[in-house]
């Protein structure tokens, strides 16, 4: 049953079918060919959408939707370039810092790409950047989307592995933050090689007057960050009602104090989120159908066992389990690996030792990588339409911010007071 699942399932994949139509449709051949009933399709969609911590994902995409037509991305573009843009390859450094600064609203990768790259790609093409360069980096640094929070990945994970979503809020933190050091280094590298994006002199008075200036302007979006995680750490509200919160938070700003959302956008922002948060919904239902399978033929027990045979090891767990993710990101989007995997890896983690906290967020940024590696990038697919290049044409640059994520990786993998420290 299991073989015939996994073969349906790529074999749909390959004709080019939706990620949620191989999950779902291979769910209900595997158990047609078993003869069991396939009301079970039906009863596992509904029992994995019936979640209350599930309520969270539309909300959080809505709010970042609403941050993002409210002006407040203009706001965070300026912050980051005051912040970072006198620094050689300074254009390229504030896409990296504008990304981390809109993962804390936006909660999504793509969404993050598309945002900061529809401004950013086409100011570094201007300002004489290689456009592979300009969407490569826009590439890499929006799977922060996915490791800032509040991350929608976040949620499924916690809802999948069981744990505290508002734990994995708070180890994304240092994560987020070692990402972004990493690239922003890498950003001064490359271009101090290259030789493009000088830098503009600017004396230590004028960058602290433009830095408070842009301070004060995207204070309230950078509240928004501070109220949600605050009010979950504090124990004032759930990650779920923080979600809700989040909503009425970017209502509020985008209406009634930067007045750049009117009540006519509405239509517009609850039409695009209902669509992003369908998608994602559709997508947990149909992967819950294929881990009932998985779990009902004990396959993580077997997977456990399998590992256990090889080593009981878990530096060698870790890296066997990083080869792995890193391999099934590349096919599979992000959302729908975490809940077919995570319900097998996470328990054999636990088994060797390891905090489950710790294993998600090194389950997280693997699946992240997942978003700027071909043939189902979403995030290079978003930068491609862009800049108007071919994928192709990225390699060259691409490759070596893989590395740096790469190199990420193994540093959050291996030290796990990365993840843990803040908790």
């Amino acid at each position: 049953m299991i073989a015939v699942l996994f073969i349906a399932c790529a074999l749909i994949l390959l004709v080019g079918a939706p990620i949620m139509v191989a999950l779902g449709l291979s769910a209900a051949i595997a158990l047609e060919i078993d003869g069991r009933p396939l009301i079970i399709v039906l009863q596992t969609v509904f029992q994995s959408l019936d979640s209350f911590n599930l309520m969270a994902i539309p909300f959080f995409v809505l709010a970042g939707n609403l941050m993002q037509s409210g002006g407040i991305a203009r706001r965070l573009i300026a912050l980051a370039n005051a912040l970072v843009g006198w620094i050689h390859g300074g254009l390229g450094a504030v896409a990296v810092v504008t990304s981390m600064l809109f993962a804390t609203v936006s909660g999504s990768s793509s969404a993050t790409t598309a945002a900061i790259g529809s401004t950013l790609i086409p100011a570094m093409q201007r300002k004489g950047y290689p456009k592979a360069f300009a969407a490569s980096v826009t590439a890499a640094s929006g799977e922060l989307g996915a490791i800032i929070p509040p991350s929608i990945p976040m949620v499924i994970y916690g809802l999948a592995a069981n744990v505290s979503v508002a734990s994995l809020f708070i180890a994304g933190i240092i994560p987020g933050l070692l990402i972004t050091a990493s690239l922003v280094l890498t950003v001064y590298v490359v271009t101090r090689i290259k030789g493009f994006d000088e830098v503009v002199p600017l004396s230590f008075g004028g960058w602290m007057s433009g830095l408070w200036t842009a301070f004060r302007q995207a204070l309230l979006a950078l509240l928004m960050p501070a109220l949600i995680l605050g009010g979950i750490y504090g124990g004032f509200f759930t990650p779920t009602e923080a979600s809700c919160v989040a909503v009425l938070y970017g209502l509020f700003v985008g209406l009634f104090v930067y007045r750049e959302l009117s009540f006519k956008d509405l239509p517009r922002v609850l039409a695009r989120s209902a669509v992003m948060s369908s998608i994602i919904m559709l997508i947990v239902a149909f992967a819950a159908v294929f881990a009932y399978l998985l779990t009902v033929n004990q396959v993580p027990q077997k997977v456990a066992g399998m590992l256990g045979a090889i080593s009981d090891n878990p530096v060698l767990f870790l890296l066997l389990t990083n080869v792995l993710l890193l391999l099934v990101g590349m096919f599979i989007e992000a959302l729908a690996a975490i809940l077919i995997l995570a319900p097998i890896l996470a328990p054999v983690a636990v088994s060797f030792g390891i905090d489950p906290i710790h294993f998600g967020m090194v389950m997280i940024v693997n699946l992240a990588i997942g978003m700027v590696t071909p043939p189902v990038g979403v995030n290079l697919f978003v930068v491609c339409q862009i800049a108007g290049l071919k994928l192709e044409q990225l390699v060259r640059y691409l490759l070596i911010f893989l590395g740096v994520l790469i190199a990420n990786v193994l540093i959050i993998t291996y030290v796990p007071a990365v993840s843990t420290a803040l908790l």
